[in-house]
């Protein structure tokens, strides 16, 4: 399945990414201590079929094992004796190798054939067996290659057990032909739930190229995209400390980072303002503001009574942050006075995403486990009692859960939905009076998550329980085109 998706600005990634050192055995311990990797051969069999093992290898071992490997290169069939070695192909093969002589050359024998293979050439750009070296790095270069206008997605994936972030590469040619594919993978060590992507220079320089990730686990993981074959995140915020296995009759013991979440991280956001800012919602009822520079959790807020699904920051008030909760309700809060009580909102079932209208600082929609979809202006709202704000529409969108919503960047009230009931729609929410543009099953299963990109905004991105990222220009779509076809122009 892939439970989120999230774009990368063209332009931002580094046209050729590092590869990452192998890590040092220090690092390995740590790795091992924090449960992403175990030790060779943990659990891997019972201890009487450990010590099997043991005794066949110590009877391999010396000419018998060295016998065995050119009995099996010779292909014959032999006798096997109650130990399971070939006892015809043994004595043949030392016979034939006739070790005691190894040393010694026979004369009259050419070790090296005559002919056009004994050619000197001056160079090695002369020889026709030596392929250039530099041809195969320069061929790697280009493949590894990410051009400033491919568009770059990356999805957090789960499948059989493992899970991973795959970094897409959507390349659009000069003659309107597409091509996309995964550039690169990077190995998650718990279930991802949430993503979101961020430029925080964490390593330097004016801009960074990182995706948090939020998981199963309390930890948030945040991933450096610019570099492959990385088995461990640039920055890690909050998680377990220390965790000691539980005694007969009695929980696990465990201890947590300061400052971190103590459940799954159900939510994230990115202040594109504060660059260095990152809002996260959990299963543990609290919302948590962390400076990502700082590696450290600045602000805690419990200010709901059950899980915490989404979090959303507004995009023209900055320190206005947005909260929706399986208790039934979204508040509103300035991060400066996280003390005020805020605004607040009822909703009649769990929320399962929320967004911000990019066109107007004033609006938000919020999406229900119900199948409905509601929207809100908050200039109605008042400080305290929440039974008296009513929403300024409600839609019936889905039959199932609404997972997603995804509010176009550049065509004002453009929404895309998405569901459990396998469509995504498309809404003109023109004068608070919604209307189905477009409904669609894009064969993704089960919908998670929905993405318009910021640089070609009517691409959307889709990803669902089959695990495969699915693309729609909905531009393609006649109602959409005659709608915003002025705003794509």
């Amino acid at each position: 399945m892939i439970a989120a998706v999230s774009w990368v600005p063209k332009g931002v990634a580094k046209s050729v990414p590092s590869v990452a050192d192998p890590p040092s055995k220090e690092e390995i311990e740590e790795l091992i201590k924090a449960g992403v990797l175990e030790r060779s051969g943990e659990d891997s069999g019972s201890e009487e079929g450990d010590q099997e093992m043991d005794v066949d290898a110590a009877k391999q071992t010396g000419e018998v094992s060295q016998a065995l490997a050119v009995a099996n290169a010779l292909g014959r069939s032999s006798k096997v004796n109650k130990s399971g070695t070939k006892l015809d192909d043994i004595a043949d093969g030392l016979q034939e190798l006739d070790m005691d002589k190894y040393d010694e050359e026979e004369d009259g024998i050419e070790l090296f054939s005559t002919g056009l293979g004994d050619l000197y050439y001056p160079s090695n750009s002369m020889d026709p067996y030596i392929k250039d070296e530099d041809d195969n790095d320069s061929e790697d270069l280009e493949d590894m290659a990410i051009k400033p206008k491919d568009a770059v997605i990356v999805c957090a994936c789960n499948k059989d057990e493992f899970s991973n972030l795959e970094v897409w590469i959507l390349d659009e040619t000069s003659d309107g032909d597409s091509n996309i594919y995964v550039h690169h993978e990077v190995p998650l060590s718990a279930f991802p739930l949430c993503t979101a992507w961020l430029d925080c220079p964490l390593k330097g320089g004016e801009k960074g190229n990182f995706i948090a990730v939020g998981s199963m686990e309390p930890a948030i993981e945040i991933w450096d995209l610019d570099i492959i074959d990385e088995v461990q995140p640039a920055v890690v915020l909050g998680g377990i400390k220390e965790k000691k296995k539980k005694k007969k009759g009695k929980k696990a013991s465990i201890k947590y980072k300061e400052g971190s979440h103590t459940d799954s991280v159900l939510g994230l956001a990115w202040n594109k303002h504060f660059r260095n800012i990152l809002a996260s919602a959990s299963a543990d009822r609290q919302v948590k503001i962390w400076d990502v520079d700082a590696g450290k959790c600045d602000i805690t807020m419990e200010h709901h009574t059950d899980k915490v699904q989404a979090v959303a920051w507004n995009h023209h008030e900055p320190q206005v942050l947005l909260s929706g909760s399986f208790d039934h309700s979204v508040v509103m809060k300035d991060g400066r006075v996280p003390s005020d009580p805020g605004f607040k909102w009822s909703v009649a079932a769990d929320v399962e995403s929320l967004a911000w209208d990019p066109h107007d600082k004033h609006l938000f929609v919020v999406s229900l486990e119900d199948g409905t979809v509601q929207g809100f202006d908050i200039r109605a709202a008042k400080p305290g009692s929440a039974t008296d704000l009513k929403p300024s529409f409600t839609l019936h969108a889905h039959d199932k859960a609404v997972c997603t919503i995804s509010y176009n960047p550049s065509a004002p009230n453009l929404l895309a939905t998405g569901s459990t009931d396998k469509m995504v729609k498309l809404w003109d929410l023109s004068n608070n009076q919604p209307s189905c543009l477009v409904s669609k099953n894009p064969k993704a299963g089960a919908v998670f998550s929905v993405s318009f990109s910021e640089d070609n905004p009517f691409l959307l991105a889709i990803g669902g329980s089959k695990g495969k990222l699915e693309l729609w220009d909905t531009l393609s779509e006649a109602e959409v085109a005659k709608r915003f076809g002025t705003t794509a122009s």
